[in-house]
């Protein structure tokens, strides 16, 4: 493994071992709470609809995007889950929700293996916030070529209202939205942007195909 992978995975591996597989899945994936976290999956299936469609979601933790497209009765056709944290890889086979399967990966280094899934959309939760800029690009464009119709992925934004900007958010980080903006029009005309939430703390892109 990377040093930079390394960096970016060993926040989450501590999370996972400080909480345990019978916590809530919000602090293993470093969500400040389940409310936030609740909010920005429904942003996505604001911008998306998910309706008969196989959903890749890279960086899945213990499946709470799962768990919320059946509690909110979306149709999808298949859940793909995939994390390289053993931990809660475990926890999320371990709740044994219907229609998805999840899978120990870490993309970074396996971002061929992104294509074996046949996915129609795929979704970026949280997953890029402890990256570097050239991997969070690398992963997003590799998401976004193995789907058939595109990717959708949040990020902390560089422009949130001011009272956001004093806030420590070790182990995160901010990432420059008109940076993302100018690479995903680079890469399709058909981009659908907000960050009218959490007063602009958060930003969610949409790039179809």
């Amino acid at each position: 493994m990377s040093e930079s992978d390394e960096m970016h995975l060993q926040p989450y591996r501590e999370a996972a071992q400080h909480y345990g597989p019978g916590e809530p899945g919000f602090k293993a994936a470093l969500w400040g709470s389940r409310e936030t976290q609740v909010l920005r999956f429904d942003i996505i299936l604001n911008m998306v609809d998910l309706s008969g469609s196989t959903v890749l979601d890279i960086g899945c933790g213990t499946g709470d995007f799962a768990q919320q497209l059946i509690e909110r009765e979306i149709p999808f056709k298949q859940f793909i889950g995939i994390d390289a944290v053993e931990q809660v890889i475990h926890t999320a086979r371990s709740r044994e929700l219907p229609g998805c399967t999840f899978h120990k990966s870490n993309v970074l280094e396996e971002l061929d293996t992104l294509q074996k899934h046949h996915a129609d959309f795929a979704v970026l939760s949280g997953t890029l916030n402890t990256m570097s800029d050239p991997d969070a690009y690398r992963l997003v464009e590799s998401a976004f070529e193995a789907s058939a119709q595109g990717v959708i992925f949040n990020f902390l934004s560089d422009r949130p209202d001011p009272k956001w900007l004093e806030r420590e958010l070790g182990p995160a980080r901010r990432f420059s939205t008109i940076g993302w903006l100018d690479w995903a029009l680079s890469r399709s005309p058909r981009v659908h942007f907000t960050q009218d939430y959490l007063a602009g703390h958060d930003a969610t892109i949409l790039i179809r195909h």
